[in-house]
């Protein structure tokens, strides 16, 4: 089942019994948005009971074999009604519907308004009220994250720092194209390696793409796929990674702010105390490992797996990956 009359059905069935007999869908439209499930928005007029919503659906409403570590849509919806529960700004999930249902595999939450493209909210004049706020938003959010009991979460990949650097050295190792800047980097990262810290739920993809950013600030987090359990220093660390700072290189948090404002902010909001310092092994750990990203999607691309013009675009990035890794060895020390 998919196509667009079927799922209006299923969700009109829904919708009378969760809002009403008078309930009605308008507007379903699919979004360009998700590149591994299928993502549309709609609304539900119920009268005082309207809403707009997403659904964040399997392609098709059957979710193929995965042989990634991406979670489940099923636990992504219910990761999202934990890190509700602990205040985290998230979108309130409304439905789950499960496999073989007339749906099919998917969940229904809350549409949050905002913006998502990076560019846009770092330099259109209308977030600029957000972008003084962000960095303690995300600092709270984090935080929050991180302080959900792990006890009643639904089964996630454990992955601590060892594990992602052996993981993605194997996987550079498979290419057998040596590229020196990365061989650096691995040497430095095994020699250097910190005490793993109590192991936390870690979002595992926090980041401007998979934040709403409204003009007040953070809306909500999205994009729970590469949830697990790992250290809360690695969702620190990614959102300061160069790759997602589109441009603003001079601002280490996510081209927005500055670190030490971040820390302060995860500390105040209940999180353990991290100097900028502590980040930086994560921070290089996180460079390595998109480095090593860009390198799989030219792989897919050269091989004919996924030819699509995105993927031929990333995997010319491996080299900015190997300036942003000169850089940050360049600065080592210097966030003590």
């Amino acid at each position: 089942m998919g196509t667009v009359t079927d799922i209006e059905k299923a969700l009109s069935d829904w919708a009378t019994t969760h809002y009403g007999a008078g309930a009605a869908i308008a507007g379903l439209r699919r979004l360009s948005g998700g590149a591994s499930q299928e993502t549309w928005a709609f609304e539900v007029d119920a009268g005082d009971k309207s809403e707009a919503l997403i659904l964040r659906r399997a392609p098709g409403g059957t979710a193929a074999t995965r042989s990634s570590e991406a979670v489940t849509l099923a636990t992504e919806a219910a990761l999202l009604a934990q890190t509700d529960k602990a205040g985290v700004r998230v979108p309130g999930v409304r439905h789950v519907s499960p496999p073989g249902s007339p749906l099919g595999e998917a969940f229904v939450m809350k549409r949050i308004e905002g913006e998502t493209l990076g560019r846009k909210i770092l330099r259109d004049e209308e977030y600029t009220l957000a972008r003084t706020r962000l960095t303690r938003d995300c600092g709270e959010a984090l935080a929050g994250i991180h302080s959900v009991s792990l006890n009643g979460l639904p089964e996630l990949p454990h992955s601590m720092g060892r594990d992602q650097l052996d993981k993605y050295e194997a996987i550079y190792r498979d290419f057998n194209l040596p590229r020196p800047v990365f061989e650096l980097a691995f040497a430095w990262l095994k020699a250097n390696e910190p005490e793993p810290a109590t192991p936390v739920l870690v979002h595992g993809d926090f980041r401007l793409g998979n934040l709403i950013v409204d003009q007040n600030g953070l809306g909500a987090v999205l994009d729970w796929e590469l949830a697990h359990i790992g250290d809360p220093r690695e969702d620190i660390a990614w959102v300061c990674v160069n790759s997602w700072r589109f441009g603003q290189t001079e601002n280490r948090v996510g081209g927005f702010g500055q670190l030490d404002e971040m820390l302060d902010a995860y500390a105040q909001a209940g999180g353990a105390r991290f100097r900028p310092a502590d980040i930086d092994w994560w921070e290089m750990l996180g460079s390595l490992k998109w480095g090593v990203m860009c390198m799989i999607m030219y792989s897919a691309f050269k091989t004919g797996a996924d030819r699509s013009v995105e993927r031929a675009a990333i995997g010319r990035r491996v080299s900015e990956t190997e300036i942003d890794l000169i850089n940050l060895f360049e600065g080592l020390g210097r966030n003590a």
